[in-house]
């Protein structure tokens, strides 16, 4: 009888280890046979919000398989140094700009051998976290033509409307070049715009209560534009 508690408790400790042991392999397993999905769902997430500032897809209904034929047909992907060349055998898909911030993806919309947009990842961070999107610009490298924010953590109802189309079509069709060929982007103002609002072709509405997620907004895309300006000053010299 004295021996019988001693005995339970190692059952106890060996059930446990088993159980815990079993836990930790079938987790394993589950998170190798799951990687490959979950890479593909990443992609998928990617090349759809590409799609859509490109113009070429604007359903959230769109089949997977549909996706990734429209990116392979239509999209041409690459990367360019901080100098604005091409940087041959990288993959666009494939950069992390903190890792590799000289490194620049640029995907471009083709309809047959002509590039009629461009799409560039712009990150940073605003009131809460950061923020991944995509801005798309005409092939001026002037007009925007679409922008989107697929990733964040700011408020609901406030810094989150970031996300919404009422927002994101305030863009369209803003122009992120001055008089004189400088970048100025576009500035996401305090509230509404004015009736006699100045340059209103480089602002667009802010969301209320969300100033301070608007201002890093403005700061990050600004910036992005700006690593990318050497890339567009060897286009607009190409196309001239």
């Amino acid at each position: 009888m004295a021996n019988k508690p001693r005995i339970t408790k190692a059952y106890t400790l060996g059930f446990a280890a088993a159980v815990t042991i079993v836990c930790s392999v079938l987790l394993a397993s589950a998170s190798t046979l799951l990687k490959e999905r979950q890479d593909r769902n990443i992609q998928l997430d990617i090349k759809y919000n590409i799609l859509t500032v490109l113009d070429l897809t604007q359903t959230k209904d769109i089949e997977p398989e549909k996706v990734f034929t429209l990116f392979d047909d239509h999209v041409l992907s690459f990367v360019v140094d901080s100098d604005g060349n091409r940087v041959n055998n990288r993959k666009a898909e494939d950069i992390d700009p903190k890792a590799e911030p000289n490194l620049l993806p640029v995907f471009v919309r083709m309809d047959g051998d002509e590039a009629v947009a461009y799409c560039l990842p712009t990150q940073g961070k605003a009131l809460w976290s950061t923020v991944k999107g995509y801005i798309a610009l005409e092939k001026d490298l002037n007009t925007v033509k679409g922008i989107t924010f697929y990733s964040h953590g700011e408020t609901p109802g406030l810094g989150g409307e970031i996300e919404k189309e009422w927002f994101t079509d305030g863009f369209k069709g803003k122009t992120i070049l001055n008089d004189t060929g400088e970048i100025v982007s576009v500035t996401i103002v305090k509230g509404k715009m004015r009736e006699n609002e100045k340059d209103p072709q480089h602002k667009v509405d802010g969301i209320s209560g969300a100033t301070l997620t608007g201002n890093g907004l403005n700061a990050f895309i600004k910036t992005t534009l700006g690593k990318y300006e050497p890339y567009f000053k060897t286009v607009r010299g190409e196309s001239s």
